[in-house]
């Protein structure tokens, strides 16, 4: 099925384990705000849902996607969390600063993932449209936040695992 046609946040709720004592970095984009919020409300309401409390979801804003790895870092660095959700949206605009700013969160991301064996979560929408990324925030599509706070559960829960 084309991608288009369906929720793109659907999951198995069954396969998404406990995530009472987790802690949970969320760092947000304010560019594109509209779009951030909603995601942020579906990562924590998605946190809370599988049992995370309020006081162990810990939430920072930076100015834009491009400054979410450093606002990443320094969560990691400062608070301590299991794993650190990374919340933002860009827009394909008339240059290639779409390029540039959609590689470098994605390296950085990445980068960080590695050198903290700590998971931080792409929760980035990349869209051409912003009509795009409403239905993918909270929209036709599901929210891009939902699955940010299913992937860091899942990947809290793999590490301890193997760390046991």
């Amino acid at each position: 099925m084309a991608s288009h046609l369906q929720n793109l946040s659907a999951y198995d709720p069954s396969k998404v384990p406990p995530a009472k004592g987790m802690k949970f970095g969320i760092i947000v984009a304010d560019w594109n705000r509209e779009i951030t919020d909603n995601l942020l409300k579906g990562a924590i309401r998605t946190l809370e849902r599988y049992g995370t409390i309020e006081k162990d979801i810990f939430i920072h804003h930076v100015p834009g996607s491009f400054e979410l790895p450093l606002g990443a870092q320094l969560l990691a660095t400062n608070l301590k969390p299991d794993a650190i959700i990374c919340l933002g949206c860009i827009i394909q605009g008339e240059t290639r600063h779409f390029d540039y700013i959609c590689q470098g969160v994605t390296q950085g991301i990445t980068e960080l993932n590695l050198k903290y064996n700590l998971p931080f979560i792409f929760g980035i929408l990349t869209t051409d449209t912003l009509d795009q990324a409403a239905d993918r925030s909270g929209g036709r599509h599901g929210n891009k936040g939902d699955e940010a706070a299913v992937s860091a559960i899942r990947m809290v829960h793999l590490k301890r695992s193997l760390e046991d």
